[in-house]
């Protein structure tokens, strides 16, 4: 299952190591029938645990729902320009220089960050990364941001997630987090605060199913280390807007990098003349 997801390009690198981490953990932790682990005694057919499921289905279905229409003119303009990637004869990968770049993950964030921003949006290629902690791993992800005026004048981010449902896939998972995920959209495009319900919905699921399966939960499926993949310290690489992106070229050198902060704090631009030179800009926000 991992490697079939690898070669159609939904799952990152980082994805694809810790699915073989995942299924070497269940082949230690076999799933049992339910012995005498109290943490794993709650099996999947109680009153309490339906009731669960059907609170999770709820509230992702009521953070799924919320949109506004500059979210939904962006997702519009994101599925059309990953239907032309994909649809495009001979485009070739940036990467490797061989065919199918619709099938390579990196050419994708470039090429649908360039059609937006062409589109006349402030779309960046952002990369996030993450240390070691006693919690989680260490690790990086990449993804797609927007930057929009909100009614009251202010900055939001909207995250361009190309391959979202991969993102919260696991192996023998139980029914009902199956169903959660199959609810999930392929694409996410939305607000930061929107997606941060959603993330605190599915890593909830994860860590019941986890729970009713008798299996152990690896630490990147918590919900601090996917939380940090969009909504921790993000690089902002802006990629220029030139006419032969529409062509989908190979992508032009990014014109400047931000950095941003936590997204929970107020977001303050710094800039000085000693990082200033002709060619780009670095600016950095704190």
């Amino acid at each position: 299952m991992v490697m079939e997801e690898a070669m159609d390009g939904e799952m990152s690198l980082s994805n694809m190591v810790l699915g073989f981490f995942e299924e070497a953990e269940l082949e230690r932790w076999p799933e049992n029938d339910g012995g005498d682990d109290d943490e794993g005694s709650c099996g999947g057919d109680t009153a309490e645990s339906k009731a669960f499921w059907e609170t999770q289905h709820s509230q992702l279905h009521e953070a799924l729902a919320k949109t506004s229409p500059s979210e939904s003119r962006i997702r519009a303009d994101t599925a059309e320009a990953i239907k032309d990637m994909r649809t495009a004869a001979g485009a070739a990968c940036s990467c490797t220089g061989r065919p199918a770049a619709g099938e390579c993950r990196r050419c994708m964030l470039r090429h649908v960050a360039e059609r937006l921003r062409d589109a006349g949006y402030n779309s960046a290629l952002c990369k996030s990364k993450w240390t070691r902690s006693p919690d989680i791993p260490s690790g990086e992800h990449s993804y797609v941001d927007v930057v929009v005026q909100t009614r009251s004048g202010k900055a939001a981010r909207v995250v361009v997630e190309l391959s979202f449902r991969a993102e919260f896939e696991v192996a023998r998972a139980s029914a009902g987090y199956r169903a959660l995920v199959a609810a999930l959209p392929e694409v996410f495009v939305g607000r930061a605060d929107r997606l941060r319900a959603v993330v605190k919905v599915m890593c909830a699921a994860a860590k019941q199913c986890m729970k009713e399966n008798n299996m152990h939960m690896g630490p990147w499926r918590k919900h601090k280390y996917m939380q940090s993949k969009w909504l921790g310290t993000t690089e902002r690489a802006v990629v220029d807007a030139t006419p032969a992106a529409a062509a989908i070229a190979p992508a032009a050198p990014p014109a400047a990098v931000v950095t941003v902060g936590s997204p929970e704090k107020q977001t303050k631009f710094r800039a000085s003349m000693l990082s200033f030179d002709f060619a780009r800009t670095a600016v950095e926000v704190v």
